[in-house]
């Protein structure tokens, strides 16, 4: 009888313990936890290269809110900043893949396009992304390797030419971790 009430007095305060983390482990996860914004801080950017010709011009001054996706999911046709490691400079581009969508290419007779969630992706003038044997080749990994479904914090990124840029279908989805930061649109 002694030694079940000497198990009881040990087990107890584990319990307890494990009760407690659960409880505040079940907190973090609700909705309304929210890390403060304050984090995030704005800087201007001059905008080098033409890869959202149409939608921001090189030249263009933006404003690079960093910090923005350590409180918030990564949305479709967000720009952001985001870090390459061929290159020095942040780049910049759109979001038009996002976790958990479908994606897969599909053979034309000029190329390969990109379908997402069943639908062509397009740039902002409607033209339809346009894939060369190469580029292809890169995002095919992804789709192979990921039996067509974004990953959990990986997105599909790409600039605004159909013809594509230094985006993913060069180096492939990028993960949430690579993200700087969200782009304000300019002002016209």
């Amino acid at each position: 009888m002694a030694k079940k009430k000497t198990i009881i007095i040990f087990l107890l305060p584990v319990v307890l313990a494990i009760a407690i983390l659960l409880i505040y482990a079940t907190w973090l996860k609700k909705d309304s936890f929210v890390i403060p914004e304050s984090n995030i801080t704005e800087e201007e950017r001059t905008v080098r290269g033409n890869s959202l010709e149409g939608i921001i011009e090189s030249g263009e001054v933006i404003t690079a809110l960093f910090g923005y996706y350590d409180s918030k999911e990564v949305q479709r046709d967000d720009i952001i900043l985001y870090s390459y490691a061929g290159s020095e400079d942040p780049l910049i581009k759109i979001v038009k893949g996002i976790s958990g969508d479908s994606f897969r290419l599909e053979e034309l007779e000029d190329g390969w396009q990109i379908l997402i969630n069943g639908e062509t992706l397009k740039n902002s003038k409607e033209e339809p992304y346009l894939l060369d044997e190469g580029r292809y080749r890169m995002l095919s990994l992804y789709e192979i390797d990921y039996q067509g479904v974004i990953p959990e914090d990986t997105y599909l990124v790409m600039g605004n030419i159909a013809g594509g840029t230094t985006d993913s279908t060069r180096h492939g989805l990028i993960h949430k971790t690579d993200i700087l930061g969200k782009v304000k649109m300019p002002k016209k």
